[in-house]
């Protein structure tokens, strides 16, 4: 039964990218917006894309400012991330006297490490490490963060357990899935001639894309299409050259939402052979939609995934694997449409109304706890 409470209430969603951006943080926004919408409340969005023109300090601060500003008529600041919108939230939480909710689906810190410094070692193991002094300060800055949200929402009972590490106060830290809008408005094209792997996200390190290229020698005749763009990208296209497969290793940079659910349906199966996530919107969309899905076992993927039930789980760098499956998966029909039919089963238990009436109910105990 849908929660229907804190009608004219008013929240300030901070995020670091909101529609016509896409990525995960973009799609959970955006479906907070209509769903609180829906429920009475006044929604106001302040994506850092107003802010990122600005030299990169300047930006941080400028950012700070809309937020107080912003923060004045809000009952609740809701922030996506723990450094580019959520210390400057959490500050203007503290200076408005605000309550605020931060939602913690990456490790900020270790993504710029492994981006920007330099890092190889996987998420798990950057926890238990210290590295270079801008690395450190990120951590700082993330962890702070952290300390002193009202509460902290993370995707899975995976990340649950690595953000808790960041704080004393592990009681303030709360599991909530991740919804997902199921809607199938797309058009329903036959399946490609050619077996063709899709798959999606930003193109960073972590995401796998590299290991899906390096394995298309294996599946002569076969096509990968990558939907996303990211800093990876000009790395990702030389490994496909130098694999002799750029003919057939098709980079669609970023594409909506209702493009991305019409290339999944006509395709063979979705691959995502990341070493890291929080929770995967494109697994869930994909499983949904009624395509077989390869997935690494990492993380939140295999909360999602029931192995050999649902979807196939393997090791993120098992290619051999990876190439046994994609060719079973192509080659048997009655295989592929058990698996397809059990992940749309699957799916369904990712709800919208389910993600928001929780989030609802922690909105109204914070408003309730400033009389208390």
């Amino acid at each position: 039964m849908t929660i229907n409470k804190l009608d004219n209430t008013r929240i300030l969603i901070a995020t670091g990218i909101y529609p016509p951006e896409i990525g995960g943080p973009a799609t959970y926004a955006f479906l907070l917006v209509e769903e609180l919408s829906k429920r009475g409340m006044t929604v106001d969005v302040l994506p850092f894309r107003e802010v990122r023109h600005l030299p990169r300090l300047v930006r941080h601060a400028a950012y700070f400012i809309k937020i107080a500003m912003c923060a004045r008529k809000a009952g609740i600041i809701f922030t996506q991330d723990p450094v580019s919108t959520g210390f400057a939230a959490i500050c203007a939480g503290k200076l408005m006297k605000k309550k605020t909710v931060l939602r913690v689906a990456g490790d900020y810190a270790w993504e710029q490490a492994s981006q920007r410094y330099g890092v190889s070692d996987t998420i798990d193991e950057f926890q238990n490490k210290k590295y270079s002094f801008p690395v450190q300060v990120l951590r700082w800055v993330q962890s702070y963060t952290v300390r002193h949200a009202d509460i902290v929402i993370t995707p899975s009972e995976y990340f649950n357990k690595l953000v808790s590490g960041w704080t004393k106060r592990k009681d303030s830290v709360i599991t909530i899935y991740n919804g997902i809008n199921l809607e199938e408005d797309f058009e329903r094209l036959p399946k490609y001639e050619s077996m063709t792997i899709v798959t999606a996200g930003r193109l960073v390190p972590w995401k796998g894309f590299d290991t899906l290229i390096s394995v298309m020698p294996e599946l002569p005749g076969w096509r990968l299409t990558i939907a996303g763009e990211g800093p990876d990208r000009e790395r990702l296209v030389g490994l496909a050259e130098k694999n002799g497969v750029s003919d057939r290793v098709i980079f669609l940079g970023q594409i909506g939402r209702r493009e991305l659910f019409a290339l999944i349906h006509r395709s063979t199966l979705f691959a995502l052979l990341s070493t890291f996530e929080s929770f995967s919107f494109q697994t869930v969309e994909a499983m949904h939609i009624g395509v077989p899905v390869i997935v690494g076992r990492i993380g939140n993927l295999s909360e999602i995934v029931d192995d050999g039930i649902n979807g196939l789980l393997i090791d993120p760098s098992d290619k051999q694997a990876f190439v046994r499956l994609a060719k079973k998966i192509a080659t048997d029909s009655s295989y592929a449409d058990r698996l397809a039919g059990e992940a749309r089963k699957k799916a369904e238990l990712f709800s919208v109304t389910r993600m928001v009436d929780r989030l609802v109910e922690i909105f109204d105990l914070l408003l309730k706890s400033y009389t208390v």
